[in-house]
């Protein structure tokens, strides 16, 4: 039975990872350890063939020092390069990764070999004791230096699933065409079919957290909020299968239209065709006119005419004009001059007498003037 970690990324997301128990991990050091000793033997043979005049404690220090070095050296160079993965871990499907999921660096690497060297299993670890003891009593099969380095070791080959069919949600078939599926990346609609392939493997507080994070960012793409009470693995079902009936229309389209028309090929402006190759342009319909037939004689040869070498000619044919004598034109006459005339003197304007004015009639202060008679509108008019 395969058992899953219990580890949080930093935004609160349950990792599904399939972690690696003491049985493949004691295999794939197994082969690491045999590999490990077919280098130092190599190396013990070679210093001792070539270094038989040497001090014996000099080959001492040298043969411990390519101990150390392939000890040490051989995880830290392999999980370096292959993002965690030495030769027996290849070998197995192993991979040793972060807490968070993330490969592992050099510092990662390099912290897991000296604890493994002083503390697992060389130096201070018994043969490895400590680290069979350690392993037991962790949930994730961790040792010390995976502590030290904080990375957990997983199993990369798991069985093979069926990719199950998705089905459209009865009820959603309306809904689900109205849908502008045009900007839904491939790598999300990938991971959400895998997602619901795996629906039923997933702890339900995984399920939840990772389709409720996958239907948010599909609701983003494709600019539709998630219905209110709907599950997130229901709204995903809707937007694949809608996304994979349009597909299939779209192919079986192109299938039943045949291949487009071939485009005739031009060449760029100034540029020659290519060799072997010349401009065939496409039949057309327009019906050809037959030419007109001209004959054979050419053009018409017009005679020249001659001309006196006195002047223009009067010409006497019918609808000739004849030419008109030009009239002669009179002598310019001179304008006539004009005299000076003596300006006259401007008369002196005379005083007009004015009469004097009538003195305004007096009346008594007592007495004030009688009012006008009024006029009978019975007279008759005289």
């Amino acid at each position: 039975m395969q058992e899953e970690s219990d580890l949080v990324t930093g935004e609160a997301v349950v990792l599904d990872l399939r972690v690696a128990k003491l049985a493949s991990r004691g295999l794939a050091m197994l082969l690491d350890v045999l590999v490990q000793g077919v280098l130092l033997l190599i190396v013990v043979i070679t210093v001792a063939v070539t270094s038989s005049d040497l001090d014996p404690a000099l080959s001492v220090a040298l043969l411990l020092s390519v101990f150390v070095l392939i000890v040490v050296g051989y995880p830290v160079l392999f999980e370096t390069l292959s993002r965690g993965r030495s030769l027996g871990k290849m070998a197995v499907g192993l991979r040793v990764v972060r807490l968070d999921g993330g490969p592992i660096r050099f510092r990662h690497a390099l912290t897991r070999a000296l604890a493994g060297f002083f503390v697992d299993f060389w130096a201070l670890g018994f043969l490895g004791a400590v680290a069979v003891i350690v392993s037991l009593s962790s949930s994730n099969g961790r040792r010390v230096g995976d502590y030290l380095a904080g990375t957990l070791v997983i199993r990369e080959r798991v069985p093979a699933t069926a990719q199950a069919y998705v089905m459209m949600p009865p009820g959603l078939e309306g809904w689900a065409a109205q849908l502008d599926l045009s900007r839904l990346p491939d790598e999300l609609a990938l991971a959400s079919r895998q997602f619901l392939n795996r629906f039923h493997d997933l702890r339900p507080d995984a399920a939840h957290a990772l389709g409720n994070g996958l239907a948010d960012q599909t609701a983003h793409a494709i600019g539709v909020a998630v219905p209110y009470g709907m599950p997130a693995w229901v709204f995903l079902s809707a937007v694949l299968a809608e996304r994979r009936n349009r597909d299939q229309a779209r192919l079986a389209q192109q299938v039943y239209a045949g291949p487009p028309p071939a485009q005739p090929s031009y060449a760029a402006p100034g540029q020659p065709y290519p060799a072997g190759q010349s401009y065939q342009p496409e039949p057309s319909t327009v019906v050809q006119q037959p030419a007109p037939q001209y004959q054979a004689t050419g053009p018409q040869q017009i005679e020249p005419q001659q001309y006196p070498a006195t002047g223009p000619q009067q010409f006497q044919q019918q609808g000739a004009v004849q030419q008109q004598p030009v009239p002669a034109v009179p002598a310019m006459v001179p304008p006539p001059q004009f005299q000076p005339t003596q300006q006259q003197p401007v008369p002196q304007a005379q005083p007009v007498p004015v009469p004097p004015a009538e003195p305004s009639p007096r009346f008594p202060p007592d007495q004030p003037p009688a009012p006008p008679e009024p006029e009978n509108p019975f007279t008759p008019p005289s």
